[in-house]
């Protein structure tokens, strides 16, 4: 599934000491140059350690290139592995014969599909000898066996959608292979592979002299760990953008076209994420430009970003999602067009029964805009034979049409402000005509989303090469929408998910209110409501997802520290530390404003 991004006013603008803002260094022949200046003399060596997705030899070369008059050996890491089947051997238990999940790898390190010869090979060459300098490049250059031997230790980081690319067009190495790796699970990435990446980087969080940007192929941002220490330990002190993402889809829909969020090639859009764990961000410290990064990398201040309860009782998660589901076409269009699937989402136990995962989903649809006929499917009619509804599930898998579906799932009429509550094994899909804020769990550390889809019309996919609905049907999850299941009853949802708000804060300048939950939900929504200006705060321990869904543009401002400050456009998220405080937030057009908050019940 392709993934398009907008940058549009996604930077952080950061303040940071002069001298760790001058001591980063911009550009690809500065860097490779200051680099090559650090081990000149000679008896130095040198890791390029990081992420997937780097062409890794190519800045080597351009390191070795400059080092004119010394002996330089250039050592490429991915010798030190075991062969391709091997590791597609250990990948097996994660990997798993479940075609459309995996199991997570919850203690592996690449370590452990590395060869002990090589390492040890490895470890001779790395001997310092006087006027030899050693490259050591590729993903686990830097692991601790070489930590005594490795002089300058560099971490060269990749961000979550080029990875994806780099794996949906097959021009992905992975570990232990010098040309793209043909017959890459995607399973293995994200159940696997990511796992022992991440443990790595944790690990160089600490070990490493220098973090590397090199989100632009011919461009390289070198950061000493000074630098990125103090960038990173001021990010979660402010309000954070991310740069929202894009994807086709086949219930997609085109509102996205009047929204000018500077999308080029989009032609169709489904799923819109405008903040998650997976998203990148741009961070402004006043250098030549903002720099990219993961969002996750943030998470080394777990605390102070989604507080400490969090933190510690799901160790480096981040565990809420936004997204902004389009539903607007141009002439009107059948249910089985412009619906989501009918699918549901799985509870924490089954998550971690089947996938060693650590939080379900548990899922609300705010309606952020209603056009004529907006409306949303939810729960099993009181009448509908569910065990019928499986048979012709099962029957369909998904390429024969079920022509009276609609007499299986209950349709509501939506108007803006509806809130649906969504916990798991509940039947639902949006049903076109509205303008969709979706806020989640996210029961993955890497963004896996668990949606376990029945029936999707028997329709064609989106095929964004074509750009035309003439790709494959999507695939079904039958089983576990079977075993997760919880038969709700249209009755029982108008009783306990169709949600209302009740005033818990009024004052003259604006007012709070907050929908009814149900108790498996972990999350509240929360909106204010204001002309100038309103007030709230995270308590120091709620992390508060805040979105602006009526005005055209917002000031978050810290009460404390005002420096400590962002904007915030019409269906963009701000994600706000936990330990931001008291702030208030700002009307900059004039005319009402509101704001959606999510934000975890218990502290």
């Amino acid at each position: 599934m392709p993934v398009y991004e907008s940058t549009k006013h996604a930077d952080n603008k950061i303040v940071i000491s002069a001298k760790n803002k001058d001591s980063v260094i911009f550009g690809w022949e500065k860097v490779t140059a200051a680099l090559a200046d650090m081990v000149k003399a000679g008896g130095k060596n040198i890791a390029l350690d990081g992420w997937y997705g780097i062409d890794y030899e190519k800045i080597a070369k351009a390191v070795a290139e400059k080092l004119t008059g010394t002996n330089v050996v250039l050592l490429p890491a991915y010798e030190l592995y075991v062969s391709r089947e091997e590791v597609i051997e250990y990948n097996k238990p994660y990997v798993t014969d479940d075609p459309g999940f995996g199991r997570v790898n919850k203690t592996g390190v690449i370590e452990d599909i590395m060869r002990a010869d090589a390492v040890a090979e490895t470890t001779k060459k790395l001997e310092r000898k006087a006027g030899q300098v050693v490259i050591l490049y590729g993903m686990g250059a830097s692991i601790k066996a070489f930590e005594s031997l490795i002089d300058v230790k560099c971490y060269v980081d990749n961000t979550h959608q080029k990875v994806q690319w780099d794996m949906w067009t097959g021009k992905l190495p992975t570990f232990g292979c010098k040309e793209p790796t043909k017959d890459y699970d995607w399973k293995e990435y994200n159940y696997s592979d990511y796992y022992m990446l991440k443990r790595q980087k944790d690990y160089m969080y600490g070990a490493m002299d220098f973090y590397v940007e090199n989100y632009f192929e011919d461009d390289l941002v070198l950061v000493p760990r000074a630098a990125y220490d103090e960038i990173m330990s001021t990010l979660v002190k402010y309000p954070i953008h991310e740069v929202k993402i894009f994807s086709p889809g086949p219930w997609g829909a085109y509102r996205y076209h009047d929204m000018d969020y500077g999308v080029e090639g989009l032609a169709n859009n489904a799923w819109n994420k405008i903040a998650g764990p997976e998203l990148r961000i741009l961070i402004d410290f006043g250098g030549e430009r903002s720099i990219s990064m993961p969002m996750l990398n943030a998470m080394q201040y777990g605390k102070e970003l989604v507080g400490e309860l969090i933190d510690k009782q799901y160790p480096g998660l981040f565990p809420l999602d936004i997204w902004l589901d389009d539903g607007w076409h141009p002439t009107p269009q059948p249910a089985e067009r412009i619906s989501m699937p009918m699918h549901i989402h799985p509870s924490s136990k089954y998550v971690a029964d089947h996938f060693d995962e650590p939080l379900g989903r548990y899922e609300t649809y705010y309606i952020a805009e209603a056009y004529e006929g907006a409306n949303t499917w939810m729960g099993f009619e009181d009448d509908a034979d569910i065990e019928e509804w499986e048979r012709l599930c099962e029957e369909s898998q998904n390429i024969k049409p079920i022509e009276n579906w609609k007499d299986f799932i209950h349709n509501w009429s939506s108007k803006e402000g509806d809130l649906y509550l969504i916990p798991p094994g509940t039947m639902h899909g949006h049903g076109g005509n509205q303008m969709v804020l979706e806020m989640d769990t996210n029961p993955s550390i890497n963004g896996t989303e668990y949606s376990f889809f029945e029936y999707d019309f028997a329709r064609p996919s989106w095929d964004d090469n074509a750009k035309t609905m003439t790709g494959k049907p999507l695939k079904m999850h039958l089983e576990h929408g079977r075993n997760m299941e919880k038969t709700r009853r249209a009755s029982w949802v108008k009783d306990y998910l169709l949600s209302t708000p009740t005033v818990i804060k009024w004052t003259k300048d604006y007012w709070i209110d907050r929908y009814k939950s149900y108790s498996v939900m972990p999350y509240h929504v929360e909106r204010i409501h204001f002309e100038k200006c309103g007030e709230f705060s995270t308590e120091g321990k709620f992390m508060n997802m805040l979105t602006l869904t009526v005005g055209s543009k917002v000031t978050v401002r810290s009460k404390k520290n005002p420096e400590l400050t962002a904007d915030c456009d019409k269906f963009q998220t701000l994600v706000i530390p936990a330990g931001f405080g008291d702030y208030e937030i700002i009307n900059e057009a004039g005319g009402r404003a509101t704001c959606v908050i999510q934000r975890w019940k218990k502290g």
